[in-house]
């Protein structure tokens, strides 16, 4: 329990601890402690996930919900294999096990909601507003966009795949790795003109 708690203190940036992502409702109903495996690989993943992702998107549009953080092996095949919404281990886009030994390249991922916003999607504004915001000012690997209020799954890699897709209509992928969008710079800038202005890190 010390061990545990002392994990939860550590902080990853200036916005966030490692407290704040291991909450799983799966894992509080079914008994199954969230615990990293390799805590030293799931906060150095998490840190940079949080550095170059969240702190930019906290300074900016003000709180972020989490639904999802971390997950552990353990409690993601679980999930998985009970039909929880959780990807298989070994899928390459799931993106919660940020401490995943043996398995594809370094990430760490988390499910969010910006509640400022879900106001504004709730009072009818295009997702893809928020999708090519995020596109043009933070180093992301991949998003996933759901339709209840505009939760999205986002994720960090050491060398991003740039791809965007959506549950939300209309559905399928947005922008696929290596493909440029398909509105220029000034129509996707005109989306988001009434967004707060940018604070935090820039695209490299």
């Amino acid at each position: 329990m010390r061990g545990l708690e002392d994990l939860g203190r550590v902080r990853l940036s200036r916005h966030f601890f490692m407290r704040d992502f291991l909450h799983s409702e799966i894992g509080s109903l079914h008994g199954i402690p969230n615990v990293p495996t390799d805590p030293d690989l799931a906060i150095a993943n998490g840190r940079a996930l949080c550095v170059k992702l969240l702190d930019p998107l906290t300074e900016t549009f003000g709180r972020l919900a989490i639904r999802s953080g971390y997950r552990s092996p353990a409690l993601n095949r679980f999930g998985n294999e009970n039909g929880l919404n959780c990807a298989r281990n070994d899928n390459p886009i799931e993106c919660h096990i940020w401490d995943r030994a043996g398995g594809p390249a370094a990430i760490a991922g988390t499910s969010l909601v910006i509640p400022w916003f879900a106001d504004r999607y709730a009072q009818g504004r295009d997702w893809r507003d928020l999708a090519w915001w995020l596109h043009d000012h933070l180093p992301y690997s991949a998003i996933w966009f759901f339709p209840k209020l505009c939760a999205f799954n986002l994720d960090w890699r050491p060398t991003p795949l740039r791809t965007i897709s959506s549950y939300i209509a209309p559905k399928g992928m947005l922008l696929r790795a290596g493909a440029e969008p398909d509105e220029d710079l000034a129509t996707r800038r005109a989306r988001y003109a009434d967004f707060p202005a940018f604070r935090g890190l820039s695209l490299p």
